[in-house]
């Protein structure tokens, strides 16, 4: 069966991360623009060195065919790489808001005292 062993996590990681702020953190980074912002800078990174690290004609990382959907864009990136980006940056901004979050409050020091 193609695509079970990369694309199915892929999906999965995609689908956990999107529910994990949607139901359980409740950062509203989604709706910020700075995050779509830097999701436009890793996909800006991403392509050229991913592009790189899976072109066909001289690949330094190699996937099995059977693990793949075998859809390849652009310059032959299997598209469960974007995939697993997406979520592996989401989770780490998700994680950073989490934290920050409470320190946000300007009358933090004010009870304090």
């Amino acid at each position: 069966m193609r695509g079970i062993g990369y694309t199915v996590p892929a999906i999965a990681a995609v689908v956990l991360v999107v529910l994990l702020e949607r139901y359980v953190l409740r950062t509203g980074l989604f709706r910020k623009a700075s995050y779509w912002i830097s999701m436009a800078i890793v996909l800006g990174f991403q392509v050229p060195v991913d592009g790189w690290l899976t072109k066909l004609d001289a690949p330094i990382v190699l996937y099995a065919p059977d693990h793949i959907t075998g859809v390849r864009f652009p310059w032959d990136i299997p598209i469960e790489d974007f995939a697993f980006g997406y979520a592996m940056v989401t989770a780490a901004l998700l994680a950073w808001e989490k934290q920050r979050r409470p320190n946000d409050d300007p009358n933090r020091e004010r009870r304090s005292e």
